[in-house]
């Protein structure tokens, strides 16, 4: 399979940012997202694993098959949704991600939930919900709660995207405020290793998702 990173669809701001850092570098593909671009619900992982990276495709590994099963088990599927990564570009041995990988490769991230406008925000695991609740200050993130006192809790979140990409007539950057619903929730992967005691509370967590999703316009 012919790697991406060449890509013809990368040539904007946000990707530019990504292709700086070393893990481009050293990454075999971007692993962008998959599913509905147009799904009221987005789920954000970590970073994107070996066979993610292989393949360019999130959530493919043995996370990814459990995160199938997670969702069926709810009446979903993974077209019903729109998944990504805090992270586009795998870290070495799967290591946790660096603080200024983070400030580099989120702009792409904000920039997809800025097009996308999703209802809600799952952020799956530690990392991602700690860069929302800190709204994309990393500096902040450390001193966030950890998923384990907060999953399923609906917060109103409002984060600013600097549009640095996006020109205006005058060549100023067009900000926008996103702001979006965040639903924190179990990682799929940690699931595998704790599936009695998880696996009943993700469900209770992806039926307030659901909710969220119906009654909001």
């Amino acid at each position: 399979m012919e790697s991406n990173k060449k890509s013809s669809e990368f040539n904007f701001y946000e990707a530019a940012l990504v292709k700086r850092t070393e893990l481009f570098k050293d990454c075999t593909n971007i692993v962008v997202g998959g599913g509905d671009l147009n799904a009221d619900i987005l789920f954000v992982g970590e970073a994107p694993g070996r066979n993610e990276d292989l393949t360019g495709v999130p959530f493919c590994g043995a996370a990814g098959k459990n995160l199938d099963k997670l969702l069926d088990s709810v009446g979903l599927k993974r077209s019903d949704i729109y998944i990504a990564n805090i992270l586009k570009c795998r870290p070495p041995l799967n290591r946790d991600p660096l603080p200024e990988e983070i400030r580099a490769h989120t702009p792409w991230l904000l920039k997809q939930i800025k097009d996308m406008k999703p209802k809600v925000v799952c952020s799956l695991g530690n990392y991602a919900t700690k860069f929302f609740l800190a709204l994309g200050d990393v500096e902040n993130m450390n001193g966030q709660p950890g998923i384990t006192q907060v999953h399923g809790q609906v917060r109103e979140i409002e984060i600013r995207y600097s549009g640095l990409g996006i020109r205006d007539s005058e060549g100023q950057g067009a900000g926008a405020v996103l702001k979006f619903k965040l639903i924190p929730l179990f990682h799929p992967a940690a699931i595998i290793y704790n599936r009695t005691k998880l696996t009943p509370l993700w469900e209770t967590d992806m039926e307030i998702v659901k909710r969220e999703t119906r009654v909001r316009d």
